[in-house]
């Protein structure tokens, strides 16, 4: 009896440090089911059930149980009954993931949008296309590589193929269709790099210029400059690992100003030659954009009136958090063909129906390659310099979000291609079998 309730004990005990060494990661998992469903079922207009066995059925994100109310526009997760998070959806805003019951009532500014202009066919307007078929273009070929994308083991849900303006080819998955939303993930930082271009293009920033963070002017982090942030090339310290607690989870799933998260790492290299991926530089980046603006309004509509609605991405919603700051690293939401317009704009360098949005030699600067990054990441856009797409051309850059959400811009070919799913696929077998339709 006695050895019974020992071995009891041990098992209790066991249990409890599980729990204790465990429960951080609760405070993720229910963050990240909460989060993503709050924005799943009030911004792009899905039910529960279908985000809970699609975007949050992967371990560990689907031990969280979800609930929503509808009336309050709250989504609520609880892992094991140990830890609940609430996300409450703000119109004009998106979501946030709630870190104190009073930021349920907490007043809020919007960003001032205009409507979508419906009359004028795409990519200009939201109208439908002019019908056009290319005598050079194989469309049996065309056919085969988004067979290939849409294949089950791919889990793709929208693949666009453009060329010379003109959709050529367009698929989506059962329950998704040109008016959904879907989360561009990491793409969402080329959008943010975007802003700086067209402020520079208005001579209202330098991007040579040292980045103007207060905190940093006593040390060797007065040197970083802000071109230094958007090739990720500071040498400050991040940890992006979304496996554990790392400084990219505890700034999405804790923090109140996300702006602020990489503002407090120190050097661990030196300006220009220590290239690390970091979220956290993306989001400090949107608190850098945010001073540039002598009010909090100003800096909401900018990004609206001067790129998203300027070009038609009217479906477009970036989310921020709950300081007010765009999450620039990860949450922005459109339609798969207003992500189009995105790359068509690169691909027309700046240049959108007559207006140059931004200078022509913006994508230059976009697509050199940042140092020490072997050719594969630029100012917040991800390039094939380095040859990692070996069928592909060079020159081709894209814009790079998780679980393989892709715009890609390819300048040779006049193409921009969209893909967005659930999974990794062979990207340069697609995007070669694309470019051989192409004659």
């Amino acid at each position: 009896m006695k050895i019974l309730k020992r071995i009891l004990l041990l098992l209790a005990v066991l249990l409890i440090l599980t729990v204790i060494y465990n429960y951080p990661k609760l405070n993720m998992l229910s963050g990240y089911s909460a989060k993503n469903m709050a924005s799943s079922v009030f911004l792009a207009e899905r039910s529960l059930e279908l985000t809970d066995t699609t975007d949050n059925n992967f371990s560990p994100v689907n031990l969280a149980s979800d609930k929503v109310d509808k009336e309050r526009k709250v989504a609520i997760s609880s892992a094991f009954g140990l830890l609940t998070r609430k996300a409450i959806y703000r119109e004009g805003l998106g979501v946030v993931l709630m870190l104190d019951e009073s930021d349920a009532t907490a007043p809020y500014l919007v960003p001032k949008r205009t409507k979508p202009v419906n009359n004028t066919p795409f990519p200009y307007g939201n109208a439908p296309q002019k019908d056009t078929v290319f005598a050079n273009v194989d469309y049996k070929k065309l056919e085969k590589a988004l067979n290939y994308l849409f294949e089950e083991k791919n889990q793709t849900r929208a693949g666009i193929v453009i060329y010379k303006n003109q959709i050529i080819a367009e698929r989506y998955a059962d329950r998704f269709d040109k008016n959904s939303k879907l989360l561009g993930w990491s793409m969402t930082k080329s959008i943010t790099g975007t802003i700086f271009g067209i402020l520079q293009s208005q001579g209202k920033l330098n991007v040579q210029d040292k980045a103007p963070i207060k905190s940093w002017q006593n040390d060797d982090r007065k040197n970083i400059t802000i071109h230094n942030l958007l090739q990720m090339n500071s040498g400050l310290a991040w940890d992006e690992n979304y496996e554990e607690i790392s400084d990219a989870t505890r700034m999405l799933f804790l923090e109140r100003n996300m702006a602020k998260e990489q503002e407090k790492k120190q050097l661990v290299g030196k300006p220009n030659q220590t290239w690390n991926y970091s979220s956290g530089t993306t989001n400090l980046l949107s608190g850098i954009l945010r001073s540039q603006f002598k009010t909090h309004q100003e800096y909401l509509d900018f990004w609206y009136t001067n790129l998203i609605d300027k070009i038609g991405m009217n479906s477009m919603t970036v989310e921020t958090d709950l300081d007010g700051n765009y999450v620039g690293s990860s949450y922005a939401w459109a339609t798969a063909r207003d992500w189009a317009k995105f790359g068509l704009l690169y691909l027309r360098r700046g240049n959108w129906n007559g207006e140059q949005l931004f200078s022509n030699n913006w994508v230059d600067y976009v697509t050199t390659p940042t140092p020490t990054s072997n050719g594969i990441y630029g100012a917040q856009f991800w390039l094939n310099a380095g040859k990692q797409f070996k069928d592909v051309p060079k020159n081709m850059f894209f814009a790079d979000g998780f679980q393989g959400q892709r715009v890609y811009i390819l300048p040779n070919e006049e193409m921009v291609i969209v893909r967005f799913g659930l999974t990794g696929f062979d990207e340069n077998k697609f995007l070669s079998e694309l470019i051989k339709s192409i004659n």
